[in-house]
């Protein structure tokens, strides 16, 4: 290589080092503006970010100077760009109150001090935008002289909704207070169960209704308050309830308390999933219940009622369907009960009324159909009169009834009609019958005037009808009256009667004796509309005829008293022969006058025989004259009933066998001991056997039968002779005497019947004959222990 070639080789070299480095320099340029630009796209995505976030960031040097956004600015609420942390208060509008802003720069500069983060809420002035602060320290690196990074976030929203959300949740504690605390007091057993079918919460009503001390224990002891039903518990009810996902409702009986009550008790799953187990709670519905048992028999016992009125009543309900009609309604209209049963509507009701020709006629039926039908919603009770074309005149009342429905009550009032209309002429006719008795009459007012008098009470008194017209007061009449009395004085009497009748309201009698020697029998009596009816009838003929009957009495009774006392002294007179005749009729049977052949013998007991008998007959009008003027003595003892109808009957049973007839008794329910007179009531059996026997057909019988109870003996004698007629027991019934007198049956005429009557009934008892002619008699005697 020459001189020259080295420069020049030189310069090549160079040449070609300038080269790869101003390549490379390229290359790295190239490198450098391709990282710029993206940190330029990056940087403009971190600034577009930062502008859209929802936090605006703001660097405070250690100066307190401040680096942000402008946008931060409009979110303070200020006008310009803020250079340090005092231009962010101070103002009347915008940015933050001095208390606010002094608590920033305290936790400010607590940071740059210490490096701790802080968080907290400030307000803007004059706005309702809230802002929420978090601060740190800077990097060190970027600022080295500790600044602090604040991230300021608009919370307003968000405290909006947290306020709400916790206003919400105070609101939501308190109902839920509210709730526990209403379910707490409830008075019904209320309660929860866990999901496992466990109690997990009960009300105070329903410690109360277990008899628990409290609801911890009821828990913790699990005490049902519902007792098993048909082998399932309440918690299995509970169960069901939640699987089915339904409220679920069942009546039953508990105690609650000491007293046994009807619940309905519901189970109510909480959820959709029965995660919160189910509630439960239980109504007493035991005062419903006999409340709605009370309802059904009071409505029935209205509808009973209702059909025992006069007045048809029909109710319909609110869907203007029949509910009930009572039967006067039915037979009133011709209804059929079955019809009825059906339930028809008002307007079919009408048309079968209308068919029955039970309605008014009408021009316009569908008319007038429609305005009825307004009844149901008249607030108003309506009435009306109905004349139906059969002449019945019918008062109808229509009267809405609460619930929406119709009560109607038809009248039938054709006799009130009818007796309207005859109301006239009953006054004539009152008029004209008043002139015509034999009474003389008038009506006083209560004020003591003449209201109504007849034409014998003017005549009586003389009183002229130009007087009688004016319708005087009693004060203004008694002069004139007084004049025709034999004692004048007497007058006062009689308007002192009146005034007493219309004052007090009693009934009055008295006597007035004119002077022309007629006597009136006075009476006031009070009517019922306040008034006093004054009548006089004359008793002249009547005194004297009942002065003739006294003194006709008197003359029967001196001549009873006569015949008692000749039937007395008669029947001595009888005793003492009779008695004497037994005697030496007794001697003779004896043989004191010798051995008497048999013939003899016989003759002495027929003579035994009828003195006996005669004996008997006398004893019996004496005791039927004694009963007749009622001085028969009665001693009442307990006596053996049994005993003394077989010694009765034993005195009989000889007669008997004479006759042929054949004596039964009967005592089997004739027990124990009974107050009575012993020797009458033996007397009357004795009579009633000996009647029964002497008048009998030979191959008869007689049945003496008997029976006690606690307050009545029963005796009853029977045969199958030949009976007593109705006629003739009648007369025995009512009276001895006739029957003596007047029957010619053979039974009758005696005193045997006739004086067994009277031993019973002076005993309070009673007599009785049931007999037919041919077909026997049977005498019934019963007898009060009292």
């Amino acid at each position: 290589m020459t001189g020259e070639g080295l420069p020049i080789a030189l310069i090549g070299v160079l040449m070609a080092l300038w080269l790869v480095g101003a390549t490379v320099a390229i290359w790295i340029g190239f490198s450098l503006r391709r990282r710029s630009q993206k940190i330029l796209r990056q940087t403009s995505r971190l600034a577009r970010l930062l502008e859209t976030a929802p936090a605006f960031p703001v660097v405070v040097k250690g100066d307190g100077r401040i680096e942000a956004a402008d946008r931060f600015s409009r979110l303070m609420g200020l006008s310009g760009p803020a250079v340090s942390l005092t231009d962010l208060g101070g103002r009347s509008e915008g940015g933050l109150s001095n208390s606010d802003l002094s608590r920033l720069e305290e936790k400010v500069r607590e940071t740059q001090r210490t490096g701790k983060d802080f968080v907290l809420p400030l307000a803007i002035t004059g706005s309702p935008r809230r802002l929420l602060v978090m601060g740190e320290i800077a990097d060190t690196v970027i600022y080295p002289n500790g600044a602090a990074l604040l991230w300021f976030f608009d919370s307003t929203e968000s405290l909006r909704e947290l306020e709400a959300r916790t206003e919400e949740s105070e609101k939501a504690k308190a109902a839920f207070s509210a709730l526990a605390g209403l379910i707490e007091s409830a008075p019904l057993p209320m309660w929860h169960r866990s999901p496992d079918m466990s109690l997990n919460f009960v009300n105070q009503a329903y410690v109360d209704a277990v008899g628990a001390s409290d609801g911890f224990q009821v828990v913790q002891d699990g005490i049902e308050l519902l007792e098993p039903e048909n082998g399932k518990t309440a918690a299995s009810f509970a169960a069901e309830a939640m699987q089915s996902g339904l409220k679920t409702e069942r009546i039953v009986s508990a105690t609650l308390g000491a007293e046994r009550r009807q619940l309905r008790v519901f189970d109510i799953p909480l959820g959709t999933d029965g995660a919160s187990g189910v509630a439960g709670m239980a109504i007493d519905v035991q005062d419903l219940t006999a409340a709605r048992t009370e309802f059904r028999q009071l409505s029935d016992a209205q509808r009973h009622l209702l059909n025992m009125m006069s007045a048809g009543v029909v109710q319909f309900g609110s869907d203007y369907s029949l509910i009930f009609a009572n039967l006067p309604f039915q037979r009133l209209f011709a209804f059929r009960d079955q019809w009825l049963t059906e339930k028809p509507e008002f307007a079919r009701v009408l048309d079968r009324m209308r068919e029955n020709g039970k309605l008014p006629e009408v021009r316009d039926f569908p008319a007038w159909r429609g305005e009825r039908e307004n009844w149901f919603r008249n607030p108003e009770p309506s009435e009306e009169n109905w004349l139906l074309p059969d002449g019945t005149h019918l008062r109808v009342l229509a009267q809405p009834v609460p619930d929406g429905g119709l009560l109607l009550i038809f009248e039938d009032r054709t006799e009130q009609a009818q007796l309207a209309s005859a109301r006239d002429i009953l006054l004539r006719v009152r008029t004209a019958t008043f002139d015509n008795l034999f009474e003389a009459i008038a009506v006083f007012a209560a004020d003591g005037r003449l209201s109504i008098w007849n034409r014998l009470f003017a005549e009586t008194w003389g009183l002229p009808d130009e007087i009688l017209i004016r319708h005087p007061r009693l004060d203004e009449i008694l002069p004139l009256m007084s004049k025709h009395l034999k004692k004048q004085s007497q007058i006062s009497i009689i308007g002192e009667l009146v005034r007493m009748t219309t004052a007090n309201r009693e009934q009055r009698r008295s006597k007035a004796v004119f002077a022309d020697e007629r006597i009136f029998q006075i009476a006031t009596i009070p009517l019922p509309d306040g008034n006093a009816l004054f009548t006089m009838l004359d008793m002249s003929d009547s005194l004297k005829i009942e002065q003739a009957l006294r003194d006709r009495n008197a003359a029967l009774q001196e001549a009873d008293g006569i015949k008692a006392k000749f039937l007395a002294n008669m029947s001595y007179e009888f005793r003492t022969p009779l008695t004497s005749i037994s005697g030496f009729a007794d001697l003779l049977k004896a043989g004191v006058a010798g051995e008497l052949n048999g013939q003899a013998l016989e003759y002495v007991d027929a003579i035994l025989t009828s003195a006996e008998r005669l004996s008997e007959q006398i004893n019996t009008v004496l005791d039927y004259s004694q009963s007749e003027a009622g001085a028969m003595p009665i001693a009442r003892e307990k006596v053996d009933v049994r005993t003394l109808l077989v010694n009765s009957a034993e005195a009989k049973s000889a007669f008997a066998r004479e006759r042929g007839v054949e004596l039964h008794l009967r005592l089997e329910e004739a027990k124990g001991l009974f107050s009575l007179d012993s020797k009458r009531i033996g007397q009357a059996v004795g009579q009633i056997l000996d009647n029964a026997i002497r008048y009998h057909k030979e191959g008869g019988e007689v049945l003496l039968f008997a029976r006690t109870s606690k307050d009545l003996l029963e005796i009853i004698v029977s045969d199958n002779g030949p009976g007593i007629s109705e006629e003739n027991q009648k007369i025995v019934q009512g009276d001895g005497k006739k029957a003596l007198q007047l029957s010619d049956d053979p039974i009758l005429q005696g005193l045997g019947l006739p004086l067994a009557k009277q031993l019973i009934e002076t005993h309070h008892g009673t007599f009785r004959i049931e007999s037919k002619p041919g077909e026997g008699s049977t005498i019934i005697m019963t007898i009060p222990s009292r």
